[in-house]
């Protein structure tokens, strides 16, 4: 979908999760406006200290940074009164003396057609004629909204089966006190964590059936997408969710995809630590780079092969890497931006750095330069 930005309302999308960023950019796009990206709330008030078109916030609660998306949504409102707010959040539910006025909010997963809805009601039903989908593919949030009644559901039966077991082990008043209190601490993390990951599953259902051609296509997409995160899930829970290894995240990703007998990656580059964030962002893209070569570029061809390249420059704080097909039919340049291309160009604003994407006819390039501060774990 093409937009015109000077025809439309602009709609501040403040979402630190790329993923997710990127199905709140498509839901505002099919509301009829212009979406407007911003990764954390200091990249939000720059956007909005530098252009005064924006006329609604959308923002979600959580977030890294010097502030969160609720003291955002605060600091826009007496800013920038006549900014329209919208909060979401996975964890938590603000109570409406916690919100500013006239905002409003919406669990994750988001149900779309209700967030339209309430855009257009709060905005104005933009410029755009949307299309409505002819496909019969069901509405991805839609079909995850039962899935949070019956976590529930679990969490609490898990709750009722912990203290039961506390009783019959004969633990002290105390004891059993502060094993309730711990247990309590793991079943909401537990809930926090998996309904995120509801959401990101979510969007990753929606983008991916969004541009197939077929609900064949779409599912394929879907399952390899999936399958890329729990791999990335794999080798967090390895490392208890800290950090991971750079060559290790890059050799999981691409195992998959690798022949047999004679390695078609070739890897060049020191190993460091990763913090989560980028070890999920970093194996979903080169899932994407992956497929991509598979179906198109070098992998497609036996003698085609792919070396990745990067270089950690300690002095002035820069990771740099770069992706280089070679041996692969003639690359013709794509004729429309799929989820895949605009997944790795959200990279580069994800952990605050640059992509570049070159098509020459020798073979594609795909060229990461970012902070080390934003891929390293937290000390």
């Amino acid at each position: 979908m093409t937009i015109d930005p000077t025809q439309v309302p602009n709609v501040l999308v403040v979402e630190d999760e790329m993923i997710l960023r990127m199905r709140a950019v498509d839901i505002v796009e099919d509301a009829g406006f212009h979406p407007v990206e911003a990764v954390n709330a200091d990249e939000a008030i720059s956007i909005l200290e530098t252009r005064s078109d924006i006329s609604l916030l959308l923002t979600d609660i959580q977030m890294p940074g010097s502030i969160d998306g609720l003291k955002l949504a605060h600091a826009v409102h007496e800013r920038w009164p006549t900014i329209k707010i919208i909060l979401v959040s996975g964890e938590v539910k603000p109570s409406g003396t916690d919100t500013p006025e006239d905002s409003r909010f919406f669990g994750k997963p988001l149900h779309v057609e209700q967030l339209i809805a309430e855009l257009q009601g709060m905005v104005g039903f933009g410029a755009l004629k949307i299309v409505p989908t002819t496909s019969a593919v069901p509405d991805a949030a839609s079909a995850m909204s039962a899935e949070n009644e019956s976590l529930r559901l679990l969490l609490d039966q898990a709750a009722v089966d912990a203290k039961a077991l506390l009783e019959q082990a004969g633990v002290e008043a105390k004891e059993r006190e502060a094993a309730d209190k711990l247990q309590k601490l793991i079943i909401g993390e537990l809930h926090h964590r998996i309904k995120n990951s509801l959401a990101t599953v979510s969007a990753i259902a929606s983008q991916s059936f969004r541009t197939a051609t077929s609900v064949e296509q779409g599912q394929k997409a879907m399952e390899s997408r999936l399958t890329a995160l729990g791999r990335a899930h794999d080798l967090l829970m390895q490392v208890s969710w800290s950090s991971a290894s750079l060559t290790h995240t890059f050799s999981s990703a691409t195992e998959p995809y690798d022949g047999h007998g004679a390695r078609r990656f070739h890897f060049n580059g020191p190993d460091i630590k990763i913090a989560a964030g980028a070890v999920i962002a970093l194996a979903m893209t080169f899932n994407e780079l992956c497929t991509n070569t598979i179906k198109f570029g070098a992998l497609s061809v036996p003698e085609g092969h792919v070396e990745v390249a990067w270089t950690v420059d300690v002095q002035n704080g820069r990771l740099k890497l770069v992706w280089t097909e070679r041996g692969g039919p003639i690359v013709q340049p794509p004729t429309r931006r799929s989820f895949g291309t605009r997944m790795m160009e959200s990279l580069g604003q994800q952990l605050n750095g640059r992509v570049q994407l070159a098509y020459e006819p020798s073979g594609f390039t795909y060229a990461l330069d970012v902070p080390l501060s934003s891929v390293s774990p937290p000390v």
